[in-house]
C-alpha cells in the first residue's frame, strides 16, 4: 500500500513537471519563501493562516516507526496518539485521581468508550482529507523531562498530490500543546478549503458525581463565555462564527480546549453525532493553496485542570472557562486569597477559616449597625403595637404615627436591611469560589474530613451548622409577628437538610460565619440593653 502511494505521488509530480516544462512561464531562479495574501473568513488584524511559495521537491515520507499508538509522557501527563487521523485518543493527568480512595485511577480525559473513535481528530472541508487518513509518525514514543521541548510529527501523503503534516509540540513543564497543521500542494491544481478539528466525547457524563455538574461545551467568543449542556444540542445543531478565541469540552474541574492562534478559528458547530456522541466541530478560516505552495494553520491545545493560575498562563482568556457566576469579579480575588493563605498554612480548611474571619472583620461596622438597628426596632415593638391598636381603623394616621415614632427615637426602619444587602454579592462570590475550586478537590481538612469538595461523610458539620443557625435566629431581634418568627425558626432545619450534601468546604465556611455572628450578636445585645 505504501509503495503504491509513493508511486502515485511520484507520477503526480512527474506530470506537473511536464506540464510546467511545456506550458509554464520562463524559468527563473527559485525565490525565497514569501508570504502572500490569502482569502479567509472571520479574520482580524492578523492573518489566521500563512501561505508560502516554495520550490517543488519530492516529498520525503518518514518511515513508519511503529504501527502501534504513539505515547508521549511528561511529568504532567501521558498522552496517547494514533496514526489514524494523527489523532489524540486520550490524555491521563498524573497529578489527579478519579476518587479520593487509595489506589484510585488517575484522571483520564478525552477517552471514549469506543477505542476506535478518536477524541480529537482532523479532517478537510472542501478537499478529500478524511479523519481516518493513515499518517506516519516520526517517532514511536516521546518522553520529556522538566524543561525539555520535543515534537511529534505525523505525515500523510495523498494520492491526489497533497501532503498533510500535523506537528504537536510539547513542553515538559506544562499542559499546553502547540499544534500546527500544514498542507503542501504538490498537485497541478489549486486546493481550496479549510481544516476542521473534532472534539468527540460521550453525550452523557460517564459518572454521576459532582465532577460532571457542569459537563458540556464551552467557548469564548466576542468577549463573553458561552456554555452549552448536551441537552441544548440534542435535537438541533448550534453554531458560533464570530470572534472565537477558544472552544472546549469541559466538566466542573477539567478542560479540553483548542485555542485560536492569530484568529485561526472561524466557526464552531455543536451537535449530537449520528453515533450518539457530543461533537464540537472547529473550523479554520478558508484558504486557497496554489500548486507549489503550502498553508500552515497554528493552534494550541490545552488539556488539564481548571486551576486559575494554570488557565491564565495559557493566554487567550482561557481563565474565563472557570465560570464563577455573576459576581466572578469578586469570586476570583477570593480564590486568589484562598490560594495565598494556603501557601502559608498548607491546609485549605484553615485557609477558608482565615478568609471567613477576615470578611467578618471587614464587614463588622455594617453588621454592627444592622444588628444595632434591629435591636432598637425591637425595643419599639410595644409602642408600635399600641399605635396599631389605636389607629386600627385609619391606616394613614397609623403610618404617620409610626414614622413620627421612628423620628423621635432616631431609628431607621431600613437600617437593618441595607448593610446586609451590601454583603450579599461577597457571600455569593465566596460560595461560587468554594463550590467550583479544583483546589478543594480531594483536599483534606482534619479528622474525618478528607475531601473539602465532598460532603461530610458523617454529617457532623452540617448538623452543628444547623444548631448554630438556630441559636443565631433566637438571638437576632425581629419585628415580625409570632407566626412569622416561628416560620423563620424552621429555616435552620431546612438549611441543615440542604447542607447535608454540600461540599464540606462550604459547610465549614457557613459554620464559622455563624459562630462569629453569634459572638457579634452577643456583644451587640450586651451593648444595647433593653
Amino acid at each position: 500500500m505504501e509503495k503504491r502511494t509513493i508511486l502515485a505521488v511520484v507520477l503526480s509530480i512527474g506530470v506537473f513537471y511536464l506540464f510546467s516544462f511545456f506550458y509554464g512561464p520562463e524559468k527563473k531562479p527559485a525565490p525565497a519563501a514569501v508570504s502572500v495574501p490569502v482569502k479567509t473568513e472571520n479574520v482580524g488584524a492578523a492573518p489566521a493562516v500563512s501561505v508560502q511559495a516554495a520550490a517543488i521537491a519530492p516529498v520525503v515520507v518518514p518511515k513508519i516507526v511503529s504501527a502501534a499508538d504513539v505515547t508521549v509522557e511528561t511529568e504532567r501527563y501521558t498522552a496517547v496518539f494514533s496514526g489514524v487521523g494523527a489523532s489524540l485518543k486520550s490524555l491521563t493527568l498524573k497529578g489527579f485521581r478519579e476518587t479520593n480512595k487509595p489506589g484510585a485511577a488517575q484522571v483520564k480525559l478525552l477517552a471514549n468508550a469506543d477505542p476506535a473513535l478518536p477524541s480529537f481528530s482532523t479532517r478537510g472541508v472542501g478537499f478529500a482529507l478524511s479523519a481516518q487518513a493513515a499518517y506516519s509518525p516520526n517517532v514511536s514514543s516521546l518522553k520529556l523531562l522538566s524543561g525539555e521541548k520535543k515534537q511529534l510529527v505525523f505525515t500523510y501523503v495523498d494520492a491526489q498530490g497533497f501532503v498533510i503534516r500535523k506537528t504537536y509540540g510539547f513542553d515538559g513543564n506544562g499542559y499546553g500543546i502547540a499544534l500546527e497543521t500544514q498542507l503542501v500542494n504538490n498537485s497541478a491544481a489549486p486546493i481550496a478549503g479549510a481544516f476542521q478539528y473534532l472534539f468527540t466525547s460521550p453525550f452523557d457524563p460517564p459518572q454521576k458525581d459532582g465532577r460532571y455538574e457542569t459537563y458540556g461545551s464551552s467557548l469564548y467568543a466576542d468577549g463573553s463565555l458561552h456554555t452549552d449542556a448536551p441537552k441544548n444540542v440534542a435535537s438541533a445543531t448550534k453554531k458560533y462564527d464570530k470572534g472565537i478565541t477558544w472552544a472546549a469540552i469541559n466538566d466542573k474541574y477539567f478542560l479540553s480546549a483548542l485555542l485560536s492562534v492569530n484568529n485561526s478559528i472561524a466557526s464552531v458547530e455543536l451537535k449530537k453525532s449520528a453515533a450518539g456522541y457530543l461533537e464540537s466541530d472547529i473550523s479554520t478560516p478558508a484558504f486557497s493553496v496554489a500548486p507549489g505552495q503550502a498553508v500552515t494553520v497554528a493552534h494550541k491545545l490545552f488539556i488539564g485542570p481548571k486551576e486559575i493560575d494554570i488557565l491564565k498562563a495559557q493566554g487567550s482568556s482561557l481563565e474565563q472557562s472557570l465560570d464563577l457566576g455573576w459576581f466572578s469579579a469578586i469570586a476570583k480575588p477570593m480564590l486568589y486569597s484562598l490560594k495565598f493563605f494556603y501557601r502559608y498554612v498548607g491546609n485549605y480548611g484553615i485557609a477558608i477559616i482565615i478568609i471567613t474571619v477576615i470578611l467578618k472583620i471587614f464587614f463588622f461596622p455594617l453588621t454592627h449597625k444592622s444588628y444595632k438597628s434591629m435591636k432598637e426596632m425591637g425595643k419599639l415593638q410595644p409602642k408600635m403595637a399600641a399605635l396599631k391598636e389605636k389607629y386600627k381603623n385609619d391606616k394613614d394616621a397609623m403610618n404617620r404615627a409610626v414614622m413620627e415614632l421612628y423620628r423621635d427615637h432616631k431609628v431607621n426602619p431600613l437600617g437593618g436591611c441595607l448593610p446586609m444587602i451590601v454583603q450579599i454579592p461577597v457571600f455569593f462570590a465566596l460560595y461560587k469560589a468554594l463550590m467550583y475550586s479544583i483546589e478543594l478537590r480531594h483536599a483534606p481538612f482534619m479528622f474525618w474530613i478528607t475531601d473539602l469538595s465532598d460532603k461530610d461523610p458523617f454529617y457532623v458539620t452540617p448538623v452543628i451548622m444547623g444548631v448554630t443557625m438556630f441559636i443565631q435566629q433566637k438571638m437576632t431581634p425581629s419585628n415580625m409577628d409570632e407566626m412569622q418568627q416561628k416560620i423563620m425558626l424552621g429555616l435552620p432545619v431546612i438549611f441543615t437538610f440542604m447542607f447535608l450534601s454540600f461540599p464540606s468546604g462550604l459547610v465549614l465556611y457557613w459554620l464559622i460565619n455563624n459562630i462569629l455572628t453569634i459572638g457579634q450578636q452577643a456583644y451587640i445585645n450586651k451593648l444595647v440593653k433593653d
